[in-house]
């Protein structure tokens, strides 16, 4: 667990961030900022883009742990990710058919059948810092049903970087918020 680091300058910025970002409706606790810091590859931040996809399009590269969404004039914002164990990650295309703030979470029979020890949350772990799936997540559809794969927030940051999940993909709490104020309903993801 990373240590909880509350001051007013954090406080202040993260609600300023909060804000800037359109998401003064969510109920974003102060307490989701954290020391950890995010090794300097994984922070987010504008890059070139010269891909065929349209802006708006989010794209999740899982070899090169990066999740780019796509803007207009050749650019892009590009975060950093962790994303399924070997196998296990979802590839191609799919929708964002659903968003929810600070979701609840309970694991598939198959989570449950390969990590035993996740048998204790079969009843579900309510929304809040302690939720594997963080403040927010994007829920990722194909033809109209839930593939059960998330674009999502985690409380485990130092996970970023790496093949770690059970086939979502993990983005930090702050980077979630951003994503999620920027990706409405019907919104198109690329896996690759």
């Amino acid at each position: 667990m990373s240590t909880i680091l509350m001051t007013r300058r954090s406080f202040v910025l993260f609600s300023l961030s909060a804000s800037a970002s359109g998401c003064t409706s969510m109920a974003w606790s102060p307490l989701a900022v954290t020391s950890y810091r995010l090794p300097a590859e994984y922070r987010r931040r504008r890059v070139a883009y010269d891909g065929g996809e349209a802006p708006g399009t989010i794209i999740v590269d899982t070899a090169e742990r990066y999740l780019y969404h796509v803007e207009y004039g050749g650019r892009a914002t590009r975060y950093g990710v962790a994303v399924g164990e070997a196998g296990l990650s979802l590839k191609g295309r799919a929708t964002v058919g659903r968003k929810a703030e600070w979701p609840s979470w309970t694991p598939t029979a198959s989570m449950i059948q390969r990590k035993p020890r996740l048998q204790q949350y079969a009843g579900g772990v309510e929304g809040g810092l302690h939720n594997p799936l963080g403040a927010a997540a994007l829920y990722l559809y194909r033809g109209g049903e839930d593939t059960m794969y998330r674009l999502h927030g985690t409380n485990e940051p130092w996970s970023i970087g790496h093949a770690v999940s059970n086939g979502c993909v993990r983005l930090t709490n702050n980077d979630i918020v951003h994503l999620y104020s920027l990706t409405p309903i019907g919104t198109q993801v690329l896996i690759i």
